[in-house]
């Protein structure tokens, strides 16, 4: 074997002369993806002649939104602009790969395109993102066996949440197990429905493992280009995730002065010429990736718009014993794991201390989308317990890899949970048919900046299929949605005045008043009664009124 060859932290020949990705994980890759396609598949076979299904088994509100926001790629717009609020946007670069994949569509059919590009763009993110968690866990463990292991629990794993599911405390403190809603904390959730966030913790993961070893790079001779180079794509998908990556390896460089200077204290030898190449690569990845952050930063507080998203986008970390439920079958691991791993004496090794460290500030931070920084420890934690693991004979393994077995259940509680509710079409996973010809009318006869009034069950809906604005919709996209919900109730129940439904019409230059079951749920108000709506569209329990305030 060349002894020139550059090798891997765990001192492993890198992929310079053998086949990088080995067969049985690209099977493994696409057999998950396929497996995560199931419930999709269903709900197109189980749609019927009276439902049509929405192309989501989970999180269809958020799903909603992303087909709105290709649908405004297809439309022409390459800056993102909500229309899940009627307040006028000057756009933002945010959601490129949705508005980029929406641009591939165009009529007719363009919805069912836009579902298929979106589960194509998460069939191949979910593939990236399996591959790089292999090249991350290969850094720490030797064992290919292991490795193996690592990439199903990355993949598959979950927490113990499962448990409080079977004894009847799904609302433990409040939250649901975190493995149930948070794709951050994991990885399957984002396999099987956030295509975004699995191909952002697919760079990270390459970046980092670049920032380890930079000659596994494809700029060795210059340390923290390449990181910096998929850190700043990562941004387009997900902005937060570097400043995420700058407190991994800001707390990294942290720990090794601090382990520096305790040397020095004890008159040990300190390798400050180590120290210098480690804190310049982080201070050129900062300096290569901060233009994305600023400029989002920037953006969102400057735009009255974003900064009301931003003040209403709350995605709270639950109490601390959930991510003890969560993790905690993997610390007592990976803590051992950790003591091994240290014993090499390998500055690199000190990257799962660091992480470890600042996880916990990371998640409680006072910061509303403090949840999200969580990202990717799921995949380190993974590697420190299976480096306990490898390091184990074999009569200690088989008697504690059955202990793995209990961090699958969860995941397959959400396949069969995805699989069973598609079952029996119903809103919000499926849309009436007739509700859909009402959107269809919407998006061939409005015009792209038209502004609509519906039920915000309705409105979550409508701009996936209609190119048009609506006055709620979304929950943090909604600009005011505390405040103009109760108004918007207010303007379908039948005790209001005219002067108040006039004054919501004019307040936002609402060009179509939309009334369908949900919005009969909240009133017994006729709009066909109104003398300044004229009615465009009926079918079934579907209306839409066209807005003429020119005698009022």
């Amino acid at each position: 074997m060349d002894q020139n060859l550059p090798t891997a932290v765990s001192g492993q020949p890198s992929a310079v002369y053998r086949r990088r990705f080995p067969m049985w994980l690209w099977i493994f890759a696409i057999a998950v993806m396929v497996v995560t396609a199931i419930p999709y598949v269903l709900g197109y076979g189980f749609e019927g002649s009276e439902w049509q299904f929405s192309g989501f088994v989970f999180g269809v509100e958020d799903g909603n939104s992303y087909m709105a926001k290709m649908l405004r790629g297809a439309n022409g717009d390459w800056l993102f602009r909500t229309p899940y609020t009627p307040w006028p946007q000057e756009g933002v670069l945010a959601f490129f790969p949705y508005l980029l994949l929406g641009k591939l569509t165009a009529p007719p059919g363009q919805h069912v395109q836009l579902v298929a590009l979106f589960h194509l763009f998460r069939f191949g993110g979910g593939i990236l993102y399996i591959l790089a968690s292999y090249d991350f866990l290969a850094l720490f463990i030797k064992n290919v066996r292991w490795r193996r292991w690592g990439v199903v629990l990355v993949a598959l794993g979950g927490g113990l949440g499962w448990l409080l599911i079977l004894s009847g405390k799904g609302s433990w403190l409040g939250s649901l197990p975190l493995g149930l809603y948070s794709p951050e904390t994991f990885g399957f959730l984002s396999l099987y429905g956030l295509p975004h966030l699995a191909l952002a913790r697919a760079l990270l993961l390459w970046g980092l493992r670049a920032y380890l070893n930079p000659g596994l790079s494809v700029w060795p001779n210059r340390p923290g280009l390449f990181t910096a180079i998929l850190w700043l794509i990562m941004g387009l998908m997900q902005p937060l995730s570097v400043v995420l990556a700058w407190a991994i390896i800001g707390t990294h460089c942290g720990v090794l002065l601090a382990v520096r200077l305790w040397h020095l204290w004890r008159k040990e030898f300190a390798d400050w010429v180590g120290w210098r190449a480690w804190s310049g690569r982080l201070t050129w990845i900062v300096a290569i990736t901060a233009p994305i952050v600023i400029y989002t930063a920037w953006a969102f507080n400057a735009d009255p718009v974003l900064n009301q998203w931003t003040a209403q986008n709350l995605i709270l970390s639950p109490h601390p014993l959930h991510y003890l439920a969560a993790y905690g079958l993997l610390i007592p691991f990976g803590i051992v794991g950790v003591v091994y791993l240290l014993e090499d004496r390998n500055d690199s090794h000190w990257l799962s201390v660091a992480w470890s460290l600042a996880l916990p500030f990371l998640i409680y931070a006072p910061y509303p989308l403090q949840r999200r920084l969580a990202e990717g420890y799921w995949v380190i934690l993974v590697a420190l317990a299976l480096v306990f693991f490898d390091r184990l004979d074999g009569k200690k393994i088989i008697a504690l890899r059955w202990l793995l077995g209990l961090a699958f259940p969860t995941t397959l509680f959400l396949l069969l949970g995805g699989a069973n509710a598609v079952r029996a079409p119903g809103m919000p996973i499926f849309r009436p048919r007739a509700e859909v010809a009402a959107f269809r009318f919407l998006d061939e006869y409005a015009a792209s900046d038209a502004v609509v009034l519906t039920s915000y069950e309705t409105g979550n809906a409508l701009p996936a299929w209609a190119l048009v604005f609506v006055v709620i919709g979304h929950g943090p996209e909604s600009v005011g949605l505390a405040e103009l919900a109760p108004r918007v109730a207010r303007f379908y129940q039948g005790d209001s005045s005219d002067d108040e439904r006039l004054g919501l019409l004019a307040e936002f230059d609402v060009d179509y008043v939309f009334w369908g079951p949900e919005e009969r749920r909240l009133g017994a108000w006729d709009p066909r009664k109104s003398e300044y709506l004229n009615l465009v569209f009926n079918r079934k329990a579907y209306m839409i009124f066209v807005v003429n305030l020119g005698g009022h």
